[in-house]
């Protein structure tokens, strides 16, 4: 006899981020849940779209992490609304957790939910957060083999960022083997590189989601 534990809790996930969907479709917020390894760069990727975008775009940032506020502290001191989910050991978000925050969050005034998931490149990508799209950050520094070695996140991924873009001199990173890697896996999904503290790469990035901002 086999039990598979995974599709209960998978199956209640989906259901309440179909709920959470059809809140966001009605109230005209765009949702992006950006998955990364921790160093990745997550947050100050989010503080350099946020720089790109505020002028158009009322903006909120809700942070995943397994303990602390430091991310969402930082969020906060540039005037955007933020909200903090500390998983307590659990290494991604679920749709219940983030029921939790939008429920904080005035959906009427805003037109983009920044999703900062745990960092992990494994477990975020089975839980559906009834985001728009989920956009993956991966730096120079973590190694161009990371798509050979993580398929499942690069495939699912709408758009791949490509971030520490500065340091690639430093680094044994090869770009044309990981575009080609990250091709094979999603032909799809654009490929921006970006240094985010830096602001170089950024405008292209925020470009491509502000278009899918207006078209949501």
């Amino acid at each position: 006899m086999h039990i598979d534990i995974n599709k209960p809790i998978l199956e209640k996930n989906d259901k309440l981020a179909a709920e959470l969907r059809e809140r966001f479709a009605e109230n005209h917020v765009f949702v992006v849940d950006l998955l990364a390894s921790p160093g990745s760069g997550k947050t100050s990727t989010i503080l350099a779209t946020i720089d790109a975008l505020r002028d158009e775009f009322n903006i909120a940032v809700i942070e995943g992490d397994i303990a602390s506020t430091v991310d969402s502290e930082k969020i906060k001191a540039q005037g955007i609304p933020a909200v903090q989910i500390n998983t307590g050991g659990a290494c991604h978000l679920e749709s219940a957790m983030l029921k939790r925050a939008i429920d904080v969050l005035d959906l009427e005034r805003l037109d983009l939910i920044i999703i900062e998931n745990v960092g992990n490149l494994v477990c975020p990508t089975d839980f559906d957060l009834g985001e728009n799209a989920k956009v993956m950050i991966l730096s120079v520094p973590e190694g161009h083999d990371k798509p050979l070695k993580y398929p499942g996140v690069f495939q699912i991924a709408e758009a791949v960022i490509l971030n520490k873009v500065d340091t690639a001199p430093v680094f044994d990173f090869d770009r044309e083997a990981f575009d080609s890697s990250v091709r094979e896996l999603n032909p799809k999904a654009p490929i921006f590189p970006i240094a985010a503290t830096k602001g170089t790469g950024v405008e292209e990035w925020a470009s491509w989601l502000a278009d899918r901002i207006r078209e949501a």
